[in-house]
């Protein structure tokens, strides 16, 4: 007997834990799972034959937002080539309507709601074993109806899911420590649990230190509150801390307002690179967080994260979500600008998503929401927000991805910021410009887009049009060894000689650059570059880099060094 547990993916990269967990949790049975992954890139043409050459017995999808509307084409398909296979369903795109799916969809045998471990384990048992009726199994909807409800797992007793790696091989490693969230906001699933689990601490310490072992590269935890316990997150972040690998990277969502003394001076003190914080802000509107029932202090969040950037050793990413109850769009550009204020490394601008069985979806007529009837399910506007602001802001968005997201325009967007009454003005003005010709059809290619930004900074602040040709040319050396040199640079001829004889002084005594003991000057310059400015364009004081020097500078970029949160190379002055 074959249990097909089959993951649509949203990427390669991505796996699903929750397969692995299932599977993990039916050990006995593992002989009789095997697990299909596969992309939502991928055509359903393609997934629907290697399905029916992997001949299971039972199938069973893992559906979510991203993977449903494939999901249903396939299950419809799957039942025409393989009539006599029972098929399942399981995940929080099906858990909340369930009855209606399987209404729609009669080929279907059912649907584990909710979580899926025990259930699943009960499934197999069904199957091999042949001892009990589905009826028997709790947290199932079947076509005769709903069974009892499953009772929470304790997370404690669940395997472990990564003792063979190379299953996972240049994929995303996910974990969890925890399920459940304290908080209620209205637009968000979690807060439809309310009890909070945790793992074992001992446990997760002993399998994050596989983890760091192996040298995985990054592991993502998916607590929906990291933080929510003190004790929790505080014996994970100095276990971390205290057996640093110096190459694993540790990714969290977390409250920031909720984080006390202790745990800031703790982050401040870790590894540039070992830990990256998300932290969901969603709006600074007050009106607006209290009626989407979210719990948020924001003069501490600020603070909090403040104090975070001050460590530098800390990648910040922000969200904020668009198309939320009382903020209409200068309502939203009053949140960005607060947020953008922050000057984290990733500012995530999201629409907001009415998800089945969550508050925010009871409450749409109330709030004059219109969202698409599909997966995402994200607004179209609301009593606050019309249809053209929601598209303005949709193009907004992709300028921050592209300029800001990004970290390839670090120097350039602070000063061309000046020129704009508030940064949300400049990402509105550029998507105007994307706009007017043409480039969101017809995109620009990473390097043209510098080019883009100079003729952009050439309409709004033409004066200064020499020092943005030079913040560009920093900004580019800053992250790459460019093998061309872009045509909006200033000409070297006039000081090549002045920069070989450095590269040959270098040689003999190794006064910048030691770790290059083993290469000539001529290797050398080709593993390094050298750059003349006539602007301090480095500092991050925009009243310096506006100042034009007499003579020039001359900049040497380290390629060998780097930052560990933005992949710049490191600069020396000479």
């Amino acid at each position: 007997m074959k249990f097909l547990l089959t993951a649509v993916n949203a990427k390669y990269i991505h796996s699903n834990p929750g397969l692995f967990s299932m599977r993990a949790y039916a050990k006995k049975y593992k002989e009789h799972i095997q697990i299909a992954e596969y992309t939502i890139n991928h055509r359903q043409e393609d997934i629907l034959a290697d399905i029916y050459k992997q001949k299971p017995d039972v199938i069973g999808f893992s559906c979510y937002i991203w993977n449903w509307n494939i999901i249903q084409d396939l299950i419809v398909e799957v039942h025409k080539v393989l009539p006599r296979v029972p098929i399942w369903l399981g995940g929080p795109e099906v858990s909340f309507d369930a009855d209606l799916i399987l209404e729609k969809y009669p080929m279907l045998t059912g649907i584990i709601i909710g979580e899926g471990e025990v259930t699943f384990l009960e499934l197999m048992n069904y199957y091999v074993e042949r001892k009990q009726s589905l009826e028997s199994i709790s947290g199932l909807q079947l076509q005769s109806g709903k069974t009892p409800d499953r009772e929470l797992t304790d997370l404690s007793t669940l395997p472990f899911l990564y003792e063979n790696l190379e299953e996972f091989k240049n994929r995303i490693i996910y974990y969890e420590s925890s399920r459940g969230c304290p908080f209620r906001c209205s637009y968000c699933l979690s807060s439809i649990e309310k009890k909070v689990r945790l793992r074992d601490l001992a446990i997760v310490k002993k399998e994050l230190q596989f983890f760091l072992d192996n040298q995985v590269t990054q592991v993502k935890f998916v607590d929906r509150t990291f933080n929510c316990n003190h004790d929790h997150a505080m014996g994970i972040w100095k276990f971390m801390k205290e057996n640093d690998n110096g190459i694993t990277n540790f990714h969290f969502e977390i409250s920031a307002d909720i984080i006390n003394e202790e745990e800031l001076v703790l982050l401040n003190s870790l590894r540039p690179g070992l830990v990256q914080l998300e932290i969901g802000v969603q709006s600074t509107n007050k009106k607006t967080i209290t009626e989407i029932d979210r719990t948020m202090d924001l003069d501490r969040l600020y603070q909090v994260v403040d104090r975070i950037r001050q460590g530098n050793n800390i990648h910040v990413h922000l969200d904020l979500i668009a198309g939320l109850p009382f903020e209409d769009y200068d309502s939203f550009i009053h949140s960005f600008n607060n947020v953008y204020k922050m000057k984290p490394e990733q500012l995530q601008l999201g629409f907001l998503k009415v998800l089945k069985g969550s508050r925010m979806q009871e409450k749409v007529l109330e709030y004059g929401i219109s969202y698409l009837c599909k997966p995402p399910y994200e607004v179209l506007y609301s009593k606050w927000l019309p249809y053209e602001d929601i598209l303005k802001l949709k193009r907004i968005e992709e300028m921050v991805e592209l300029y800001y997201n990004s970290n390839q325009y670090t120097h350039i967007l602070p000063v061309l910021e000046k020129a704009f009454r508030n940064p949300f003005a400049l990402f509105e003005a550029l998507a105007k410009y994307y706009e007017d010709r043409g480039y969101f059809t017809n995109s620009p290619s990473r390097a043209y887009r510098y080019m883009v930004l100079l003729e952009f900074a050439s309409i709004y602040d033409k004066e200064q049009i020499d020092l943005y040709r030079e913040l560009l040319t920093f900004d580019m050396y800053l992250r790459e060894n460019l093998k061309s040199r872009p045509e909006f640079s200033l000409d070297l001829a006039e000081h090549k000689d002045v920069i070989w004889q450095f590269f040959q002084k270098e040689e003999e005594n190794r006064a910048y650059l030691p770790t290059y003991k083993e290469y000539n000057g001529r290797q050398i310059s080709k593993m390094t570059h050298m750059e003349v400015f006539h602007y301090q364009v480095w500092e991050d004081d925009v009243s310096k880099i506006l100042i034009k020097s007499k003579e020039p500078y001359f900049v040497l970029f380290d390629y060998q060094d780097r930052n560990p949160l933005t992949y710049q190379a490191k600069i020396y002055v000479i």
